[in-house]
């Protein structure tokens, strides 16, 4: 196997190219100031420069909010960058994995969303990753369409940074506590992502750590592991409004690792203790 990851420099690549120098596995990875991925014929040379096996899609624009006022910047690299990447893919006969997200779905209801189930993204950044998991679907059939939430990890700025950072700041902060979903440590994800992308069991996953919170929940948590004082204070998303609006219920259901015998990564807090 030969891997081609992009968005290499971000959270989740980082951790994956950290993964293949374990394993010894070759890989190149790339990032922004290698090419620019809206621009197709810098995506074929790449590729083909290359010539992998296997494409791990990690680069995405992925600022939720700021994306309410830049919609077609969003969607070029989203959707039009994506269909690059697949079609590059397509030329050189590679697998390729895209990295989606829990944004795709509306968030209604408290249950388990499957990755069968009728999307509705509230948002511009979902609609977009939504359009890139289509267009994949549609050029590709050697495809893994992996649906992520909540990630934090070593390279980068995440919720755990940020609140360990303000905890420091502050005696007592206030943090959503109406929507739900599953904090997960890039390290573990991408041990699992290192492990789909060898075999040839291709389709739509959905992969967290185990385990559901709040986002207050989860605060709570990160301060009393870190040895912190710091009091949370619960509140509703409507007394937090962002641009962008988010799913309340961002729980996935995983049953598409046990029935491809994928191993489902650790519980949320167990993962928040070996990061901390």
């Amino acid at each position: 196997m030969k891997v081609l990851v992009t968005g290499a420099k971000g959270q989740l690549g980082y951790d994956i190219v950290k993964e293949f120098v374990l394993r010894g596995i070759p890989y190149k990875g790339v990032d922004r100031e290698d090419f620019d991925i809206t621009d197709r014929a810098a995506v074929f040379a790449a590729v083909e420069d290359y010539q992998p096996t296997a494409v791990i899609h990690c680069a995405a624009y992925t600022a939720v909010d700021k994306a309410e006022d830049e919609p077609e910047l969003c969607r070029l690299i989203n959707e039009n960058g994506t269909r690059f990447v697949a079609e590059a893919c397509k030329s050189v006969d590679a697998k390729m994995m895209y990295i989606s997200t829990e944004y795709v779905f509306s968030g209604d209801g408290d249950h388990y969303y499957k990755p069968d189930d009728l999307a509705g993204p509230l948002s511009v950044y979902g609609k977009t990753k939504l359009a890139g998991e289509s267009t994949i679907q549609e050029t590709l059939d050697m495809y893994f369409i992996v649906r992520i939430s909540w990630l934090y990890g070593e390279n980068g700025s995440n919720f755990v940074k940020t609140m360990l950072r303000l905890g420091k700041e502050r005696d007592s902060l206030g943090v959503v506590c109406d929507q739900v979903g599953s904090p997960t440590y890039t390290s573990d994800l991408a041990s699992l992502l290192c492990d789909m992308v060898a075999t040839e069991k291709y389709g739509i996953y959905h992969a967290t750590n185990e385990g559901t919170c709040s986002w207050a929940e989860f605060a709570q948590e990160i301060f009393l592991r870190a040895g912190m004082d710091t009091k949370v204070s619960p509140i509703p998303s409507n007394e937090y409004p962002t641009k962008a609006m988010r799913p309340l219920n961002s729980r996935l259901d995983k049953t598409c690792l046990d029935e491809q015998c994928f191993l489902r990564l650790p519980h949320w807090k167990d993962a928040l203790t070996r990061y901390l």
